[in-house]
């Protein structure tokens, strides 16, 4: 667990009051994704960061850049989600998790965050990991450099600011795989590898809690990262199935940071 001391929540406070203003957040992390809404300007929590804070990103010597799964070997697999949309949603699959005794990894929209900030302390104190998924969740890959450091570094400063770290991950918005820029730009900001998977759910198109189960038992095995989402019905009413049949296989869901340890 990281304390966090006086002189990091000054300093988290005076990063977390320069965050720009939202613009569009979308809902699904395809290519196309589902319809657009525009959010409001980001409103910075007065709160101090809890002692409860994410730790550092620390790197995997030997491992790619990008990693889109575990070692193979271990009877372990990732649940990793996307963090934005109804947050009442998003403290279902918390506590569902919970209960069957396995922990998360959400990579967090900034603006999200924004609306619910007390959601990254809900997070880290169920013992997930919580990382970045950028500020607006915008096709980070097509943005010029200055633009795409800003989605960076924009969640960054705001994980900062709520938990005293940049969190442990960062995955790109809007694609599976960052574009070689993207990379430099997530170590640049602390992030020594970006995060894929190698099992999509496709909760996001809405095709049912039984489609989201059979998608995900049927391509899931040992080192596997599973991208699922917040925000979707069908996703809480495919998880506790998800989790009992991997605990039927002797699969255990462990934090992404524990799936690479």
């Amino acid at each position: 667990m990281v304390r966090v001391t006086s002189t990091d929540r000054r300093t988290a406070l005076r990063t977390g009051a320069g965050l720009l203003a939202a613009g569009a957040l979308t809902a699904g992390c395809a290519p196309n994704g589902a319809v657009a809404h525009t959010a409001s300007s980001p409103r910075p929590s007065t709160d101090p960061p809890t002692a409860s804070a994410a730790p550092a990103p620390r790197g995997y010597p030997g491992q790619p850049a990008q990693l889109t799964h575990g070692p193979r070997t271990h009877p372990r697999v990732a649940l990793t989600f996307h963090g934005q949309g109804d947050p009442a949603i998003a403290r279902s699959l918390l506590t569902e998790a919970e209960k069957h005794g396995a922990r998360i990894t959400v990579l967090a929209v900034g603006t999200w965050l924004d609306d619910h900030p007390d959601l990254a302390r809900r997070i880290l104190d169920g013992g997930h990991d919580l990382g970045n998924h950028t500020q607006r969740h915008l096709a980070v890959n097509t943005m010029s450099e200055a633009d795409a450091r800003t989605e960076i570094t924009a969640c960054a400063d705001r994980l900062t600011h709520l938990t005293g770290s940049i969190g442990t991950w960062f995955r790109p918005s809007r694609a599976p795989l960052a574009s070689p820029l993207v990379v430099r730009l997530a170590r640049g900001a602390g992030y020594p590898h970006v995060l894929s998977y190698d099992v999509d759910s496709l909760d996001y198109t809405r095709p049912g809690a039984d489609a989201v189960t059979r998608k995900v038992l049927d391509e899931i095995r040992g080192g596997s990262v599973v991208s699922l989402h917040f925000g979707y019905p069908d996703t809480v009413a495919a998880l506790p199935v998800v989790l009992e049949e991997l605990a039927h296989r002797g699969l255990a869901a462990v934090t992404t940071t524990e799936l690479f340890s």
